[in-house]
């Protein structure tokens, strides 16, 4: 990877031929009205190994004591300066460092941790550093500052999904043959029946009116009308071209529209079981949710789906999952027939901004594939999500690893080292307790599972003790026991985490699958390259106490999951070991990778009744996940060409089996764009599919009003904060996040954290009329404020989308006494990786730019004195050249190494 350098020497007034010249430091004699800069041609460069063993030494960047300057009487934001331009040099001097060839991990990691220490020092020290003559801030120097995170309006019209495609005038295909069910408006069933229309052309116009007529008998307000989604443009890959298609045809959508007051509910009589899958397309991450209905029941032959080429029979449903999702690695129904699927995120929605690197999102979705809900685990830096579990009661728990904070301003024993953590969420998605537990080492909860009275059991792997255990050697596996207590009935509720066992040999261990039932628990994993079933048994308080284990021979795979089921141990997984030790299989295995089905005792001796049924052909197949239900084993997978590559061409599976005998009852395959299908989760809900999906509707009540609570609609956590320091030498205030902060109260707070400089208000954005955001500008003829990020681990403006700076009047301009600088050196700079050094490097280029704009507003220069630096005006200085070429060294490290 080629780095434009351009940029970084234009900085220094250089291009990539610059070469010191020594006219150019040429000077006149005048008399000094400024001390000399330290970037001066007449100072002496630091090293930069000076300036790094001095950092590692654990000296202070930022040392205003040290600075000595050469003109009596100089004001003393020379000084200020002077000692942030040397703190800044140091910073760039580490990010230099940390990009060289050859550095040792240990020397690396050193250089890391200081660095990160080193920007937070120098952005505490910004924060409390008062400039006479100018104003100095870390991030951004504006006159107008708007949240991109927002909040939807509240809204009683709901869009179904695409129910026809083509001629608004032409019958629609979805309405064809017995289309019945009842929508509930308020307290009154209304019967919609089409047969009732006779011989009526079931147009959208048509089938509308009819509804309408019917709502309006029952004496109702909310009406329904029909939304058109114009045809756009698409792109897709063909190997190595993009391809842009046409446009196609308009589609068209029911359009609910409510009123005030009035709760819209949707339901059918006749109805059969829902197969959710999501899955990733090409070479993408996971981006598609598809919907499947299983035969038997009473519901309606599925409908072709609009606009979906890869269709195919039985496949009612199809939705893009938000931009920005990486992985899906576990999804599950609720008792409502909903859908919850948690994801990881590499990038929040352009109104729902994550704070770091990566972030959690437990999404729900209603039977039709509509988005109601997203929930961000809010992680500071890292977090990934690998389980899910739904109680009887609604309760949601997530179930993963998280590196840096969580609960604001705690990241665990080592900020650089993943911990697990479980978060457990109510029926609509508000989060109720959450607990991290870390090893010293690396650990990460892989499996979450709801137990007798309420209790949380998680499982997962560690490479040292979790606390309250004992390592023993490599990875080891672990379960872990959490219970629920509330203080008082109207308190918080809070998980307390019980007792834990870990397992394993000296080898790894790895716990891939976990399920409770009664008073016995069971994992299922991958201990020292076999595969390994443990039963546990669960004390009064909830103690797992190993009491059964069976080996199965060479893993040669992985583990997809495991379920009781009539008194069974049902297991399921992939493997290349056409021998597993659970005697002779139903039916052989095919080559390659093939799924697998184990059926065992639940007290884990071998007996006659055990069975194995292999899965697969020729190729490698994987088995991706798998729910058991009613006694019938459903898996989801792809189909490959026996050694291929991830690149090349599978196919998706979805099949339903009898472990009993291996029998495949129900069977699906289906491709994607560019000819590659991957399944990564599936789920099951019973009766979830009916005629309602033709028309693109949800079972159940319809979302017509959004969460305003920011902790429910943002990456906010109770307890992020950011600081106001107000312009007027007002003291500086610390505004928090609470449960119950909303937009409106978020404003209320900034504006008088600001001793009223700023003015907060809720804006209605005008490219997207349904949502609000936050918008902060400067009070007319006031000193504005300063807004600083919050405490590592509890910052709150990069969850809201804000950059930490200046709010003024006078922001970019020049007033009478005095200017604005905004250094926009974000505080999430890393030298974790080559991007990230680029990164920093260039941003503290930028900085230090910034700072010598700073030290020329502070009065005129000496005339005849070097005028160019970093302003691009006249000769450079040797200094600077020196500087320039080691930005453009350390970068060119960078580009031969990318």
């Amino acid at each position: 990877m080629m780095i434009d350098n351009s940029y970084l020497l234009g900085l220094f007034g250089t291009s990539t031929t610059t070469t010191s010249s020594t006219t150019s430091a040429a000077t006149t004699a005048t008399k000094k009205t400024q001390p000399t800069a330290p970037w001066s041609s007449t100072e002496t460069a630091s090293k930069p190994s000076d300036l790094v063993r001095s950092a590692l030494a654990g000296r202070r960047l930022i040392n205003e004591s040290a600075v000595d300057l050469d003109l009596a009487g100089a004001s003393a934001d020379y000084t200020r300066l002077f000692a942030l331009y040397k703190g800044l040099e140091t910073l760039s001097a580490l990010a230099d460092r940390a990009g060289e060839r050859g550095l040792s991990a240990i020397e690396l990691a050193q250089t890391q941790k200081r660095f990160a220490s080193g920007l937070e020092e120098v952005g505490d020290w910004l924060s409390t550093t008062k400039f006479e003559g100018v104003d100095l801030v870390q991030g951004v120097s504006s006159t107008k500052v708007k949240t991109t995170a927002g909040i939807e309006k509240s809204s009683t019209t709901f869009v179904s999904q695409p129910v026809h495609m083509g001629a608004i005038s032409e019958p629609v295909a979805a309405f064809e043959g017995d289309v019945r069910f009842t929508m509930t408006v308020g307290s009154r069933a209304i019967q919609i029946d089409l047969a009732d229309m006779g011989d009526t052309p079931r147009t959208f116009g048509a089938v509308v009116q009819h509804i309408n007529a019917k709502l309006g008998d029952a004496g109702v307000s909310t009406r329904v009308s029909y939304e058109q989604i114009p045809g756009e443009a698409k792109t897709v890959k063909s190997g190595d071209k993009t391809i842009t298609l046409p446009a196609g045809p308009d589609q068209w959508a029911f359009e609910i529209q409510g009123a005030v007051g009035e709760t819209v509910s949707f339901s059918a009589d006749a109805v059969s079981d829902a197969v959710y899958v999501t899955q990733g397309v090409g070479t993408k991450g996971v981006d598609q949710l598809l919907k499947f209905q299983a035969d038997g029941g009473s519901a309606p032959a599925a409908a072709a789906r609009v606009g979906d080429a890869f269709a195919v029979d039985g496949q009612v449903g199809q939705t893009a999952l938000p931009e920005g999702v990486g992985t899906v690695r576990a999804s599950a129904t609720a008792a409502d027939g909903s859908l919850w699927v948690v994801a990881d995120l590499t990038a929040g929605d352009a109104n729902q901004p994550i704070k770091g690197k990566s972030d959690v999102a437990l999404m729900k979705f209603d039977s039709a594939g509509n988005l109601v809900s997203t929930r961000l685990l809010g992680a500071a830096s890292e977090a990934s999500g690998f389980a899910i579990a739904v109680g009887d009661d609604g309760r949601v728990a997530v179930a993963g690893s998280v590196t840096g904070a969580l609960e604001p301003g705690k990241s665990g024993a080592d900020q650089t080292v993943a911990d697990s953590f479980v978060t457990v969420f109510d029926a609509t998605g508000a989060e109720m307790w959450t607990q991290r537990r870390g090893a010293k080492a690396e650990d990460e909860a892989t499996a979450v599972s709801f137990g007798p009275d309420g209790q949380v059991y998680v499982a997962g792997r560690a490479r040292s003790a979790m606390p309250g255990a004992t390592a023993l050697g490599g990875w080891d596996g672990y379960v872990q026991a959490f219970s629920e207590h509330q203080t008082t009935p109207i308190a918080p509720v809070q998980g307390l985490a019980g007792a834990v066992a870990q397992f394993g040999g000296v080898g790894d261990d790895f716990v891939q699958a976990m399920t409770v039932s009664g008073s016995d628990l069971y994992t299922a994993g991958v201990e020292n390259g076999r595969m390994v079933v443990r039963q546990f048994t669960l004390g009064e308080d909830g103690a797992p106490v190993l009491s059964a284990t069976r080996d199965l021979g060479l893993a040669q795979g992985s583990i997809a999951g495991i379920a009781i089921d009539n008194g069974r141990v049902i297991l399921t997984g992939q493997t290349e070991n056409a021998a597993l030790d659970l005697g002779a299989p139903t039916t052989a295995h095919g080559g390659g990778s093939d799924a697998f089905i184990a059926v065992m005792s639940a007290d884990l001796q071998p007996a006659a009744s055990d069975r194995l049924t292999y899965i697969g052909g020729e190729g490698d197949d994987t088995a991706a996940d798998v729910v058991v239900k009613d006694g019938k084993v459903w898996i989801t997978g792809a189909n490959r060409a026996a050694g291929a590559s991830d690149a090349d061409p599978s196919q998706g599976y979805l099949s339903r089996l009898d472990p009993e005998t291996g029998a495949v009852e129900w069977s699906r395959t289906w491709t994607a764009d560019n000819a590659q299908a991957r399944p990564a989760t599936i789920a099951v809900a019973s009766g979830g599919a009916s005629v309602l999906d033709r028309l693109g509707l949800p079972q159940g009540e319809i979302t017509q009003t959004n969460a305003k609570l920011l902790t429910q609609a943002t990456a906010l956590r109770v307890g992020d904060q950011f600081t106001v320091t107000p312009g007027n030498g007002a003291r500086a205030v610390t505004v928090e996040i609470t449960a119950k902060d909303t937009l409106d109260t978020l404003a209320k707070k900034i504006v008088n954290a600001s001793s009223r400089q700023l003015k907060a208000t809720v804006v209605t954005d005008k490219t997207a009329p349904f949502m609000q955001r936050l918008e902060i500008t400067a009070e007319s003829n006031k000193a504005g404020a300063v807004i600083s990020s919050g405490a590592p681990g509890k910052d709150a403006l990069g969850a809201l989308g804000l950059t930490p700076g200046l709010i003024s009047t006078t922001a970019g301009a020049e007033s009478k006494d005095r200017k604005a600088y905004g250094l926009s050196l974000p505080n999430t700079l890393t030298l974790n990786g080559k991007e990230a050094i680029k990164a920093s490097i260039e941003a503290l280029a930028s900085a230090i730019s910034t700072v010598r704009s700073a030290y020329k507003g502070l009065g005129p220069q000496t005339a005849g004195t070097l005028t160019n630096s970093l302003t691009g005006k006249g000769g450079s200085t040797a200094y600077y050249d020196t500087q320039a070429a080691n930005f453009q060294a350390a970068l060119a490290r960078l580009s031969t190494t990318a």
